[in-house]
């Protein structure tokens, strides 16, 4: 049993890309799902896909790479732990790394980026950073 699951996706996926692996797997849930989501949709992965397992479902992530095999995640960090929960207004979200990062935000309409956040008004609980 993880106390943390989403920070064990994190480094899971910060593990893997320092190595140079292809892909990553791990137990799945509704919430890494939506992560490894908006990590696609941004840019950061090429894919993940949802597998059924013995016990559960998998969770694998298709890792991406530029040239020179650079990771398209040079850094990935949890902000909102279960021991210290960060809550933002949407005037108050960070602007990761001057633009070229991300944040994960969870609002009342749901997971999503900051940008989207920003854009919708909206405010909430920071899960990670991603640039």
């Amino acid at each position: 049993m993880l106390t943390d699951p989403i920070a064990d996706m994190l480094t899971r996926i910060r593990n893997a890309t320092r190595a140079g692996k292809e892909t990553v797997s791990m137990p799945s849930s509704q919430m890494k799902e939506r992560i490894a989501k908006i990590l696609a949709a941004e840019g950061f992965i090429d894919g993940f896909e949802v597998e059924p397992a013995k016990a559960g479902r998998t969770l694998t992530i298709r890792l991406r790479y530029g040239d020179q095999r650079t990771p398209a995640i040079q850094g990935i960090k949890r902000v909102s732990k279960p021991g210290h929960r960060v809550y933002r207004g949407a005037s108050e979200l960070p602007r990761i790394q001057g633009g070229i990062g991300m944040a994960v935000v969870s609002t009342s309409q749901g997971l999503m980026p900051d940008r989207e956040a920003r854009r919708r008004r909206l405010g909430g609980e920071i899960i990670c950073e991603v640039w």
